[in-house]
């Protein structure tokens, strides 16, 4: 009987895996995000979903160039839910999974950080939104200097912690 397992591959091999296995007739889900900037990465570094009859195509997978492991335990691979796949497909938009912004938007004293344009990488203290929530207001404060930037509000994001 098929199910899904996952697969642990070498490092930068996962595209080339997806490739060989599909290449060998087998259902391949390979999540990959699309950053703002264009770079395109996987969601999972080194891990990548197979759908195979286990045991009949395991050394098929297994043996796989580009394969380190079939991920399971001493009794063998670890199936898991079709569920689960079907899971993190639904936040796929044209082909990309789309990661929500777990730390929310910012409020008045959290810290941001630019995430694009020629400030890119600066941290300073968001202090409000200005004209319909498309400019914000950061405070910056450096050693030897104190001012106030505004930007287009698509730039930042609250600065992990």
């Amino acid at each position: 009987m098929k199910n899904w397992f996952v697969l642990q591959t070498k490092p930068l091999k996962e595209a080339i895996v997806e490739t060989l296995l599909r290449e060998a007739g087998l259902r391949v889900y390979f999540p990959r995000v699309k950053e703002e900037d264009g770079r395109i990465h996987s969601l999972f570094p080194c891990y990548e979903f197979v759908h195979f009859d286990y045991p009949s195509q395991y050394r098929l997978v297994r043996f796989t160039r580009g394969v380190r492991r079939v991920v399971g335990n001493e009794l063998g691979p670890i199936p898991i839910e079709a569920a689960v796949i079907q899971e993190i497909k639904a936040r796929e938009v044209d082909g990309f999974i789309i990661l929500e912004d777990d730390l929310g938007p910012p409020e008045p004293g959290d810290l941001i950080e630019v995430v694009k344009g020629p400030w890119r990488g600066l941290k300073g203290i968001f202090q409000r939104t200005l004209s319909g929530e498309q400019r914000v207001m950061i405070l910056l404060n450096y050693v030897h200097y104190q001012g106030k930037l505004v930007l287009p509000r698509s730039l930042i994001r609250k600065a992990r912690p």
